[in-house]
């Protein structure tokens, strides 16, 4: 049997990137499936991983920053599997500005996605997981801002950083009632939003960007989407029961050395 057979799991921000990633590893192990997004590409995404894992999946097309959205998009879910046993709150965005340039719109941008629209996520779910005796929620935070920072990235910066927060507030207070929450803290991936990050640092050249970070990473090389979605699963599964709290630095060690230029390697 797989980790995740007979769980039920909505996963946010689920058309590309991470959250197709989280979404395929999620089918590979059993779960079954409401995939979210802001983009209608969100139904492709489920047709492939039904052809290629026979998971059950359906959609919503909703915004995670609007509350009603997510509401109704759990709603959805235990209609149609229910209950609601997992939810990857993982929906998130970066944008690059130098702080004294940064908008209010931009900053309130990142609030509405990467804060409230965790927030709404979580708000909307736990009632159901609560209803279902318990389960998992699963925060995709970020090494950026609470383990490091790049310059142009104060907005994402302190988004990530209060998602930290939020996961060991809501850790203690559903440690009794049965829901684990935890959240990984990823480095960088090959994904759509990386590469319009690497556009904004460098648009003559946006490669290089890429091929920079991959250099300053001990394993020399991004993450792949499925390898955060196995972290994710394993959060999500009952291997992980003993675990809440917990921030999962994901980052192929890119936080641990002092200098890449020192040493003896």
């Amino acid at each position: 049997m797989a980790k995740l057979t007979g769980k039920v799991a909505l996963v946010t921000g689920a058309a590309v990137g991470l959250g197709a990633g989280i979404a395929e590893a999620y089918s590979k192990y059993g779960a079954k499936l409401c995939l979210v997004d802001l983009a209608k590409e969100v139904e492709q995404t489920a047709e492939k991983l039904r052809k290629e894992y026979g998971a059950e999946i359906i959609t919503f097309v909703g915004n995670v920053a609007k509350k009603e959205d997510m509401k109704a998009a759990v709603k959805q879910t235990v209609e149609k599997f229910g209950k609601l046993d997992v939810v990857c709150a993982n929906a998130g965005v970066c944008r690059l500005a130098p702080f004294e340039q940064m908008s209010d719109e931009m900053r309130d941008f990142h609030i509405d996605v990467n804060i409230k629209g965790v927030w709404n996520t979580c708000q909307a779910a736990i009632p159901e997981l609560l209803a279902n005796k318990g389960g998992a929620i699963v925060i995709a935070s970020s090494v950026t801002g609470d383990l490091v920072a790049d310059g142009g990235e104060a907005a994402y910066a302190m988004t990530k950083a209060a998602l930290v927060g939020l996961t060991k507030c809501l850790a203690v207070e559903y440690a009794t009632r049965n829901i684990r929450v935890n959240c990984s803290q990823l480095g960088y991936a090959r994904t759509p939003m990386v590469e319009k990050m690497a556009v904004e640092s460098n648009p003559e050249d946006p490669e290089s960007a890429i091929r920079a970070i991959a250099a300053n990473v001990p394993m020399q090389r991004l993450a792949k989407p499925i390898e955060v979605g196995e972290l994710f699963a394993f959060l999500g599964s009952d291997e992980a029961s003993y675990i809440t709290g917990g921030q999962f630095v994901i980052d192929g060690g890119a936080t641990l050395p002092e200098t890449m230029s020192m040493g003896t390697n």
